[in-house]
């Protein structure tokens, strides 16, 4: 199962950034070929459900996930979400954290995710790509 660590730093102020990184909808809009649908009414808080249903042409695969941890920051206090994949395809588990800093905020995402039917072998690739598209996607969500 790879493991990937991104951090980002941003002119942000930690709410906005927090709020940019957890509006699921827009996830899907950096990802391509992906959409997100939230299954749970809003607001975000455990219990929250969301599926990435990424494909074309009729070949796609669901990523549901699960917020199992939701605690926003405040203050001098980080901000931490946890997401639990429940898939049949993508399993594993991924968080955002973000941080106060001097001039705004860093955020993190870690992420362990496995694909089925893929041998560990394809790990290094799989982290890969994961990073440079989750990179893509928190750069986007959190350009000011």
């Amino acid at each position: 199962m790879p493991a990937i660590r991104i951090i980002r730093r941003t002119s942000l102020a930690p709410s906005e950034a927090w709020r940019r990184l957890t509006d699921w909808e827009r996830h899907g809009e950096q990802v391509p070929l992906t959409r997100t649908t939230v299954e749970t009414a809003p607001p975000t808080h455990v219990g929250t459900r969301f599926t990435a249903r990424t494909g074309v042409a009729g070949i796609t695969f669901d990523d549901p996930m699960e917020v199992t941890l939701w605690r926003p920051p405040g203050g001098a206090s980080a901000g931490l979400v946890r997401l639990v994949k429940r898939g049949h395809v993508v399993r594993g588990w991924a968080e955002i954290e973000v941080r106060p800093s001097p001039g705004g905020c860093e955020a993190e995402w870690r992420e362990e995710l496995s694909l089925r039917g893929l041998p560990r072998l394809c790990d290094p690739v799989t982290a890969a790509a994961a990073r440079f598209l989750f990179g893509r996607a928190m750069a986007r969500l959190l350009r000011p």
